[in-house]
């Protein structure tokens, strides 16, 4: 009974984890359905082209039999792709995978008969060769899944990126499966000169990321070794050329680069196929031609790579170092318009963007998102900025309306901000900071004064909309933005003081739960504390109070001190109104 009662125990428990697999898997794929639908797109195409492939597949076409004759030099290899055994035996076999012609040698009596004997064999598909390239497919597009579900898996792909990369894989596997048929590109060292390995590479790694370039090079080879029944030459070189390309353009900051790039990269690709041209048997090829067209083809890839980037830029709608570069540029009328229309919101914008950028590049977050996230997180108040305090003088518009109304229009400029940035088409990324910049924080100073007059009153109407800050970048705007305003109100900002209130505000926005989507650690929480510190003792030098300065009058000190302390309760209230 205890045997067959842990029998029946093991299997629940075993059919409960066959269950949930299957249910995480029918989840995963609700999820990224559309992604799936790309990849089953790719691997259609893929066979398809493969099946056109081996439709037209020749081992030697019917003008062979008649441009040669026996004695005459070959210019090209002739290879049998399947055996041919004639009607009448006559002793000559043709057997699949061999050299009928050498190219560079004289043709003899019994390849010329061979010759005939292929030009004579009526075409038809291989459909044995044929399911084993599909399910080399099939192999492959598993091994992508794996692949990019382990090195990718914090990102989510988008559905114009995952059709982009499929068209890049698409492109590479047409050009090595069909032109390894022709005569001019038959041996592996011409055809990866058609390649384009090197700009499919640098094209992710600037349009993505890195990783997932390392990714499809691997993936771009395995796809050419398919194409080309396991070709060793073409594999290592699409893969090596791809992590090198990728890796040159990791990090470029100015587009003056590529023309740099260019240059390296064709020396490279040139080395690496003259190593592979040493360590490959190989017939009589022009290694010459050969080394001239991948040096070629690495130095058109960098300037292809610079005329595609704009329009793959929008297309994508990404976030590249050149396209924040050009968002970043103060001159751009949406900059002007912000500083001629909200003077104050647009320096508060600059010291925000100064906060930003120095505190996520000590996190090893991305400094220029940053910034440029900082710049444009308050354009929402380009439609009422006379109701926002940095662009108040003396005379506060919030003191004749009602608090509900008040923090109405405090709210609406995230909601605004969202509409602009849609106008000016900027990427998601920089999009999700203006609507995060808040978080779903309550505008405390509004709902109190709210209160006084009804104590029923919602504090969901006097909170903000956004999301939680969803990135690294998100939630250091965010702390930058509450401390830039906050520290404003401090009168003599002694560095003391400044760490003690920076810290108190940060703590707030975590004690509030503002940053649990971030994934900020706790260390870099604290330097970004330190870099803020740092960075605003700078800013505030001419009238900063430091530790080791000798006070003349204590007492008088200490009563300033607990004046000024009272001072920053009361404007603290008011920075809501930012």
């Amino acid at each position: 009974m205890r045997k067959k009662f842990r029998k029946n125990q093991y299997n629940q428990k075993k059919d409960g984890l066959i269950m949930f697999f299957f249910h995480s898997l029918m989840n995963s794929m609700k999820k990224s359905k559309s992604r799936l639908f790309v990849l089953l797109g790719v691997f259609l195409l893929t066979t398809f082209v493969s099946f056109i492939d081996y439709a037209t597949r020749n081992n030697a076409s019917k003008p062979i039999y008649y441009e040669y004759e026996v004695g005459q030099i070959s210019d090209i290899t002739v290879v049998a792709k399947r055996t041919i055994i004639p009607i009448t035996t006559d002793g000559l076999v043709v057997s699949a995978g061999e050299k009928i012609i050498r190219k560079g040698f004289p043709i003899t009596e019994e390849a010329y008969e061979k010759l005939k004997l292929i030009a004579g064999e009526p075409s038809k598909i291989d459909f044995h060769d044929f399911g084993r390239t599909v399910l080399y497919l099939i192999l492959l597009v598993v091994v992508a899944l794996i692949l990019l579900k382990t090195v990718q898996k914090n990102y989510a792909f988008k559905l114009r990126e995952a059709i982009f990369l499929g068209a890049l894989f698409v492109l590479v596997y047409c050009l090595s499966a069909l032109m390894l048929n022709t005569k001019t590109f038959s041996s592996p060292f011409f055809l990866v000169v058609l390649i384009p390995a090197a700009l499919c590479t640098m094209l992710i790694a600037i349009l993505i990321n890195i990783e997932t370039a390392n990714c499809f090079a691997l993936l771009f080879a395995m796809g050419s070794l398919v194409a080309t029944s396991f070709s060793a030459v073409v594999f290592l070189f699409v893969f090596i050329s791809g992590l090198i390309s990728a890796r040159l353009v990791h990090k470029m900051e100015k587009r003056i680069d590529f023309i740099y790039v260019s240059f390296i990269l064709a020396f490279l690709d040139s080395l690496l196929l003259f190593i592979l041209w040493v360590i490959f048997p190989k017939d009589s090829v022009k290694i010459a031609i050969c080394l001239a067209g991948v040096a070629f083809n690495g130095f058109i890839s960098g300037v292809l790579v610079l005329g595609f980037l704009t329009p793959f830029e929008s297309l994508l709608n990404t976030v590249t170092v050149f396209r924040l570069m050009d968002l970043s540029d103060l001159n751009i009328p949406i900059m002007k318009h912000l500083m001629v229309t909200a003077p104050g919101t647009y320096s508060h914008s600059m010291m925000v963007a100064t906060l930003a950028e120095s505190a996520c590049r000590e996190i090893n977050a991305n400094p220029l998102l940053a910034r440029v996230g900082a710049y444009y997180h308050d354009i929402g108040k380009l439609e009422q900025p006379e109701y926002f305090v940095e662009n108040q003088n003396e005379y506060n518009k919030h003191d004749e309306i009602n608090p509900r109304i008040s923090a109405s229009i405090i709210r609406r400029h995230v909601k605004k901000g969202i509409e602009k940035a849609y106008q000016l088409h900027l990427p998601q990324e920089v999009i999700d900071i203006i609507a995060e910049h808040h978080g779903n924080g309550l505008i405390a100073y509004f709902y109190n004064e709210a209160k006084k007059l009804d104590e029923n009153i919602s504090p969901d109407e006097f909170s903000y909309p956004g999301n939680l800050p969803s990135t690294k970048e998100s939630a250091v705007v965010m702390l930058a933005d509450t401390v830039e305003a906050a520290c404003r109100t401090l009168e003599k900002p002694s560095v003391p003081r400044l760490e003690k209130f920076i810290r108190q505000l940060v703590m707030k926005k975590y004690e509030d739960r503002q940053l649990d989507r971030s994934s900020l650690t706790f260390k870099e929480v604290d330097t970004i504390q330190e870099v803020f510190v740092d960075t605003l003792a700078s800013y505030y030098h001419s009238r900063i109070e430091y530790p080791n300065q000798k006070d003349p009058d204590k007492k008088e000190s200490v009563e300033k001190t607990n004046g000024s302390e009272k001072q920053e309760k009361a404007n603290i209230r008011k920075i809501d109104e930012k």
